[in-house]
């Protein structure tokens, strides 16, 4: 038992440490009130809770071994010779690979997606339906891969600014919350705008909210970093989809790296982006025909031993449907 709560008191205190490492507010500057996380906020505070959570699945797992190894023991080794060698937790996923023999510029994937648009195609929904999976880094010499499951999350919008999220994990429901009107009418609240320019401005205030707003655009790197927050509460029309589509090819950055089966099964273009001082890559997977975004892979491009990770893991991804 005491080994127990020694356990429990260190992964509070590493919890601790985290958040006073990830602490946005500065002691020497201010005034200071609430404000929505912006997207790299919230990047942080959900790698916080996948952590947690990890943590305590870890916890289960070792109790429940503490109790039944000397009962299955002798039967395991009799019956599953080379248990001892699989890992004692879930594997990260791999890395999706594209072909590079059908790769298309994003010009051109912008030129199908207005036109597209213009032909009508689907509206603009308040709403997502997203799948997706980030690694919990533990940290130190005895750093472990976690058990984690991808989870799919379903938000569902009321006419009175209510929503609905749903929660499964393993095809199980684990979480179904009403959540109340907000006051918030700020981005990504606030409807999308359907022109590449406005798109912008609106993404910028996405990965920066607040006053004075930020008088420069978004690079490409900010506009992948706050369009999860996007495609998390819209599901984007065909006029929204080619204005993204717009907006990233004059953005540059994004090179094309051919056509790629996504998490989901379906195809698509993807479109890589590194950024060498962090040792990451960004990559997008666009619909080829109407700009849609499906998916969003961030893949770790060093050895990260402290963390337990190698070149070629990946971190984070993100799969939306309609």
């Amino acid at each position: 038992m005491t080994d127990h709560l020694d356990d429990r008191r260190d992964a509070h205190d590493a919890d601790l440490d985290l958040l006073r490492a990830a602490n946005p507010v500065s002691a020497t500057t201010g005034p200071w009130r609430d404000r929505p996380l912006n997207a790299v906020a919230e990047r942080g505070l959900n790698q916080l809770l996948h952590r947690t959570r990890a943590r305590r699945a870890r916890r289960r797992v070792v109790l429940w071994a503490e109790a039944a190894a000397v009962a299955f023991a002798a039967v395991l080794a009799l019956t599953v010779p080379d248990l001892a060698a699989a890992p004692a937790t879930a594997a990260v996923p791999g890395a999706l690979h594209p072909r590079d023999s059908a790769a298309l510029t994003l010009d051109r994937v912008a030129d199908r997606a207005e036109a597209a648009a213009r032909d009508g195609g689907p509206r603009l929904r308040r709403g997502a339906h997203v799948q997706t999976w980030s690694i919990a880094l533990d940290e130190g010499p005895d750093a472990e891969r976690p058990v984690t499951l991808p989870e799919e999350r379903e938000v569902r919008w009321q006419p009175d600014g209510s929503r609905t999220e749903r929660v499964k994990a393993d095809g199980k429901v684990i979480s179904e919350r009403i959540h109340p009107p907000s006051r918030s009418d700020a981005p990504p609240r606030s409807r999308p705008p359907h022109t590449a320019a406005a798109l912008r401005d609106y993404l910028t205030e996405v990965h920066e909210p607040g006053f004075p707003r930020r008088t420069t655009p978004a690079s490409t790197r900010e506009v992948l970093d706050a369009l999860p927050s996007l495609l998390d509460t819209w599901t984007l029309g065909a006029r929204e989809s080619a204005a993204l589509a717009r907006l990233l090819a004059d953005s540059g950055g994004l090179r094309p790296a051919g056509t790629v089966t996504d998490r989901l099964g379906r195809s698509g273009q993807a479109y890589v982006l590194d950024s060498r001082d962090e040792h990451l890559r960004h990559m997008l997977i666009l619909d080829p025909d109407t700009g849609e975004p499906l998916g969003l892979e961030v893949m770790f491009t060093k050895d990260r031993p402290r963390f337990a990770v190698e070149a070629g893991d990946v971190m984070s991804y993100s799969a939306w449907r309609r």
